[in-house]
């Protein structure tokens, strides 16, 4: 603790983070934070900050909502582990009843937690691969599932999730995802999932399609209707497990309380994590019984898995979304973001912006050279993300191209603390 009280800047934390730390894990900002409060977080220096970025899309209910930190101090009391696999605990059974009937999945479901986002989607293809007895795996570009070894080979962008960890898994194949940006149609993205099924693998060999109804790190590209209905009929036809992977676009983010409510058809397995337990680490998978039972017992798990001080704190996050209204906050709160990036985008002094979008507060856009062009300036995006880190405000990037920027405020945040945002991105944004 001593050592703790003794450093008192950024600075000086960041020389002991980089003698301590491994270079891989990389960093956004060199902000080292002392406390934070909803949508608001403050330094170590005790300045003020406002989250755009809420731990990457985590904290819908904002930085330590009260009823999720009491549910979790009540557990505390109770106690803060067993292993579900040794003893198990009321928690982690009421909380897969209760997502098993949130989701948009029809029949009989089940649930399986886990910690992290990429352990969730490793074990969706292992739910898919016991279910079918088939190994092939097919994603998008610019997706991201995570960084274990199938997680990253199913994300579909080498830099730097790919880069010098050498031969991925084999029988992970990637289609185009369809964007206005980058030229790619839905039926581009269908034919080319044809062409794969001719040239590479029988789709008799493919356990499972894995894609999100909303690119997260890819640049926030929404899958059109068209694709997810053509992806239903492919999987139909095939045999194939259609994956949802909803880590960062569950909960109340995109004006649904899932992004595939946007949707006319159903996924048989979805993946959850991020904002699900309000900041405390925590996964699923969510899908139809017979597929989620198809592993033998111990095929999943964890030591950690469905930790009880995260299960009870999701378990008030669920409770926060009904009381507090937020899947109807998310809308609101995106339409309040939207017209004023409208109005950004309209303005001769501020950087050129262009492709506003996403459903609900899952909001982004790109830096581009010049208005009305679509070429990215991934430079003067960096440089919108460090100035905004200057003025106070908490600022991700993300995109194939590296130029677009997302925001991700808690959908707890008030109106005032919004708007103050606004103002630094705007702040930041001048050219």
């Amino acid at each position: 603790m001593a050592d703790r009280q003794d450093e008192t800047s950024n600075a000086q934390w960041l020389e002991r983070r980089r003698a301590a730390v491994a270079r891989g894990i990389g960093h956004s900002t060199t902000v080292f934070t002392e406390r934070a409060e909803n949508a608001e977080l403050w330094d170590v220096e005790g300045k003020r900050y406002i989250d755009f970025a809420g731990g990457i899309a985590v904290l819908n209910t904002g930085h330590r909502h009260p009823k999720v930190m009491a549910a979790v101090k009540a557990q505390m009391e109770r106690f803060t582990h067993t292993c579900f696999q040794v003893t198990l605990y009321d928690s982690y059974v009421e909380l897969c009843e209760r997502l098993n009937a949130m989701v948009p999945i029809s029949g009989p479901v089940k649930s399986a937690l886990f910690s992290t986002g990429a352990e969730a989607t490793e074990n969706a293809v292992k739910i898919a691969r016991a279910a079918t007895g088939r190994s092939g795996v097919i994603a998008f570009t610019g997706g991201f599932h995570g960084r274990t070894l199938v997680a990253t080979a199913m994300t579909g962008k080498v830099a730097p999730y790919k880069k010098g960890f050498g031969a991925s898994p084999a029988e992970v194949f990637h289609v185009p995802f369809p964007a206005p940006q980058f030229g790619v149609t839905a039926e581009d993205s269908l034919k080319h999932l044809r062409f794969l099924f001719k040239a590479d693998i029988d789709p008799e060999r493919v356990a499972a399609i894995v894609i999100e109804p909303v690119q997260g790190e890819g640049g926030f590209h929404m899958a059109p209707p068209e694709l997810m209905s053509g992806l239903r009929r492919v999987c139909d036809e095939h045999g194939i497990v259609l994956v949802a992977d909803e880590v960062q676009t569950g909960f109340g983010r995109t004006g649904k309380m899932f992004a595939m409510e946007h949707y006319d058809v159903e996924p048989d397995l979805m993946c959850v994590a991020k904002s699900l337990a309000g900041g405390f680490p925590l996964s699923g998978v969510v899908g139809r019984a017979a597929l989620m039972d198809a592993s033998e017992p111990g095929g999943l798990g964890g030591t950690y898995a469905g930790n009880p001080l995260a299960c009870a704190a999701a378990l008030a996050v669920l409770d926060v979304f009904e009381e507090e209204g937020l899947v109807e906050r998310a809308n609101a709160l995106g339409a309040r973001l939207k017209a004023r990036l409208e109005a950004l985008a309209r303005s001769n002094t501020a950087l050129p912006i262009a492709a506003i979008r996403g459903p609900g507060a899952m909001v982004a856009f790109d830096i581009v050279r010049q208005r009305g062009s679509d070429e990215p300036d991934a430079a003067a995006t960096k440089h919108v993300v460090a100035r905004a880190t200057e003025l106070g405000l908490i600022l991700l990037s993300c995109g194939v191209n590296a130029n677009t920027i997302r925001i991700l405020t808690p959908l707890t945040a008030p109106d005032v603390i919004v708007d103050e945002g606004l103002d630094r991105l705007e702040a930041a944004l001048q050219a």
